[in-house]
């Protein structure tokens, strides 16, 4: 099973794969795109997915924190209340989880159907495409003779 990591650190790694691969802090990015946004749609539409991770993992501490609070206050076993703010967690690292996925789909530009992200020159400069691709050649088709068949 794959070790876990913790909350802050799923945003982390997703942050420093959008810098390594434009160069540049999320801060700077988020400028340039906000002074040509039309320039490269790809970062614009990975920044806004970016917020919407950001925003989540915000609602996930929140949640924790609550959660944690709550169980400080009443232990022995979890009633109701206790619960709901289990079932809020669960929610939040759910929500936080798919938005990290979409992000991550944004950043693989090999990903099926992903044509937006890392298109641009300066992200696919002296890289080889990963495989050939050449059309297989195919057998002529014989034909067997079958026996009982009257044709």
């Amino acid at each position: 099973m794959s070790q876990s990591l913790e909350s802050d650190d799923v945003v982390g790694v997703i942050t420093q794969q959008i810098e390594a691969g434009y160069g540049m802090t999320t801060d700077e990015l988020r400028a340039a795109v906000t002074a040509a946004p039309g320039a490269d749609p790809g970062a614009t539409t990975i920044l806004r997915w970016y917020g919407h991770l950001t925003d989540a993992q915000e609602a996930l501490t929140r949640a924790e924190d609550a959660l944690v609070a709550e169980l400080g206050s009443t232990p022995g076993e979890l009633d109701d209340p206790a619960m709901a703010l289990a079932h809020q967690v669960n929610a939040a690292v759910a929500v936080r989880d798919g938005r990290a996925m979409v992000v991550r789909y944004l950043l693989d530009g090999n990903a099926p159907g992903n044509r937006a992200a890392w298109s641009g020159p300066s992200r696919t400069a002296g890289l080889a495409p990963a495989l050939r691709a050449t059309p297989v050649a195919r057998p002529a088709v014989t034909t067997v003779p079958l026996r009982g068949v009257v044709r």
